[in-house]
């Protein structure tokens, strides 16, 4: 746990917000790099990049504030410390995917193509900025007698470390999506499936998180929002299956 990198006089820089800052413009330029290769301009992948973040750090804040409201109607200035940590990620999505598909939309561009080009940089995004989770020492997991078990500063047991499991997995996911961009597949295959595996991922993880409420039947919110994502995305591959096979019959 380390929540502060380094302090220059009255600057400090958070490493929350340092990972944050290191994904934007690592994912920006390598989305930019490739947004460059099909012909896209690099203002559009920018522009998309900034909505993207502020969108859904905006979206994802919100959420998390009002599943703790009783926390922040005692604290309210807490609403706008983000170094603190605390952000939901289905908040964050739905604030972002809204906002990027009405810009995409007024741009004339077409959704599923630009989704599959910017999905993967999001995972990775994702992935790095768990590392900020880690050093700021919010989204913990529940304490285990494991070797790679991590005991932060105050805490009585080591828990686990399941922003680094998230960090990896999110990286194996990147991975994996970028192999999807490079087959000859139908459009929105890279984002729908980018939705569907990190719903499987948050779900599982979900069990070894250590500060989220139990909601109802042992599973938390994310996990419920993640069935439902993923459920959804099931029924949109094959509604797109049939649609394709309706115009194309054998």
């Amino acid at each position: 746990m380390h929540p502060i990198l380094f302090k220059i006089g009255p600057l400090t820089v958070y490493s929350y917000g340092a990972m944050i800052a290191a994904a934007f413009f690592i994912c920006t330029w390598l989305a930019g790099h490739a947004a460059k290769i099909k012909g896209l301009a690099a203002d559009f992948i920018i522009n998309s990049s900034l909505l993207i973040l502020f969108s859904g750090i905006f979206g994802a804040r919100i959420l998390y504030v009002f599943l703790s409201p009783g926390y922040y109607l005692k604290n309210p200035i807490e609403i706008i410390m983000l170094q603190h940590g605390g952000l939901a990620f289905y908040g964050g999505a739905a604030a972002a995917v809204l906002a990027e598909w009405l810009y995409i939309k007024k741009k004339n561009m077409p959704v599923y193509r630009i989704g599959d080009l910017l999905a993967p940089y999001v995972a990775l995004g994702q992935a790095i900025g768990r590392i900020g989770c880690f050093l700021n020492g919010c989204c913990f997991g529940k304490p285990t007698d494991n070797f790679f078990g991590v005991v932060f500063p105050g805490a009585s047991c080591a828990v686990h470390p399941t922003q680094i499991y998230s960090s990896l997995a999110l990286l194996f996911l990147y991975i994996a999506l970028r192999f999807l961009q490079s087959k000859n597949l139908k459009e929105g295959t890279v984002l729908i499936s980018y939705f569907m595996f990190y719903a499987v991922i948050r779900f599982m993880l979900e069990f070894l998180r250590g500060d989220n409420m139990i909601s109802v039947m042992g599973l938390t919110f994310s996990q419920f929002v993640g069935i439902v994502v993923f459920i959804a995305c099931i029924i949109l591959f094959i509604f797109r299956a049939r649609k394709t096979n309706g115009k194309n019959p054998h």
